[in-house]
């Protein structure tokens, strides 16, 4: 006769004081290693790399800056950064290849998607793709964090039928992305709005995408199968695509006046959830949130029109949620929630907005591919089994219909 499986079958996923399996659905309880690189206060809306608050990051440093500081662990020297600074300015361009396979990509395909492809792509042409050392690994960071804006830029323009524009090696990491997209130089306000938004979405301790490069670097797989597996978590509603889902969100509401009717129809009655608010760890304020939202709010008052009405309904919206969900509840706005109108503000379009992110979180996943492997073992998880053992086979031709 089926039976179900002893405790002592299963004894890993038994709590043995209640005889009961522990379930840690989400793993949202769960500490995978120490870590040095990231920590996340979320009931006093702190967040810090390194030990150094978000706050002093975005005010006074640089995309370059903070990425280094997450793969060597230390703020560089002006040298170091210097020479971190040139090393990703060599590594710019992609290969021919790779432009020829982004002419062949379907124009209807998302840019996430697109990106996940010709990542995988880009592997192959890595000098280095046999080597697995660490010292070989911290060069393909560098050649594909380098890489990353060269081609996410190219497929934005080719898929409009326009020519990729040629990376300017003088100018910044974020800089330079914005002209690759828009084909002319950036304002400086521009630059240093995409460069801040860039050190905002560097890392974010173990979240689903950082989770997923661990889990496929510990196996000792290559470094482009890892990050690409990060991309394809980073897909995701509940994750990266979230602040494409927020500015859609506010562009279906309409106007700040239909903010309250647009709630109760959907909020109130739970049929939908607030793109942009909640968060498996804050259950205060995201700090993060709060820089972007001083960012909206200077290009509403610089742009004025549509910018403006949307940080209007955004602003409407989120005084509803601050005080109905987030004082009760701990759903709060994040920062997907305002990131998408400072983006739009800077005529990125939307499906662009998740790409950004990974532009930036590959520093982040970088990190914690580094640190995890540094004492590796392989991510194995179990779980408990619910069904029957021993049921008897029966012969195809017995089965009935």
């Amino acid at each position: 006769m089926p039976r179900k499986p002893k405790p002592e079958e299963q004894k890993w996923c038994i709590d043995p004081e209640t005889g009961e399996p522990k379930i840690d659905k989400g793993a949202k309880n769960l500490c995978l290693d120490k870590s040095t690189i990231c920590f996340i206060d979320g009931f006093h809306s702190k967040l810090y790399y390194r030990g150094y608050s978000i706050q002093d990051l975005a005010e006074h440093s640089t995309f370059e800056e903070v990425a280094y500081l997450l793969w060597y662990g230390e703020l560089p020297t002006r040298r170091q950064l210097e020479d971190f600074k040139g090393y990703l300015r060599e590594e710019r361009d992609i290969p021919s290849q790779v432009v020829d396979l982004i002419r062949r990509i379907p124009r209807d395909t998302h840019p996430m998607e697109a990106l996940r492809t010709l990542v995988s792509y880009l592997g192959n042409f890595d000098p280095g793709r046999h080597d697995l050392s660490r010292d070989s690994m911290y060069r393909k960071a560098v050649r594909l964090t380098a890489k990353l804006p060269t081609i996410v830029a190219s497929y934005y323009r080719i898929r409009r039928g326009l020519e990729p524009v040629p990376p300017d090696y003088t100018m910044s990491h974020a800089g330079n992305f914005l002209y690759m997209i828009h084909g002319e130089k950036p304002p400086a306000s521009w630059e240093r709005a995409m460069d801040v938004s860039l050190i905002l979405y560097a890392e974010h301790e173990m979240n689903a995408s950082a989770f997923t490069t661990v889990v496929i670097a510990s196996t000792l797989a290559d470094y482009y199968s890892a990050i690409v597996g990060g991309i394809g978590a980073l897909r995701g509603p509940l994750h990266g695509a979230a602040n494409e889902m927020a500015v859609r969100q506010f562009m279906e509401i309409g106007s700040p006046d239909r903010v309250d009717e647009w709630y109760e129809r959907y909020i109130l009655t739970k049929q939908r959830r607030v793109m942009g608010a909640g968060h498996r760890v804050y259950k205060s304020y995201d700090p993060r949130a709060a820089i972007f939202r001083e960012y909206a709010r200077k290009f509403a008052e610089e742009k004025g029109g549509e910018v403006k009405k949307l940080y209007e309904i955004a602003s409407r919206l989120e005084q509803r949620v601050m005080t109905e969900l987030c004082e009760t509840r701990g759903i709060c706005t994040n920062v997907d929630y305002w990131s998408g109108i400072v983006y739009y503000a800077m005529g990125i379009p939307i499906d662009l907005f998740t790409p950004i992110f990974a532009i930036a979180r590959v520093a982040g996943w970088t990190a914690h591919i580094l640190e995890y492997i540094a004492n590796n073992k392989i991510v194995r998880p179990r779980l408990y089994y619910d069904g029957e053992l021993d049921k008897k086979y029966i012969p195809l031709d017995e089965r009935k219909e």
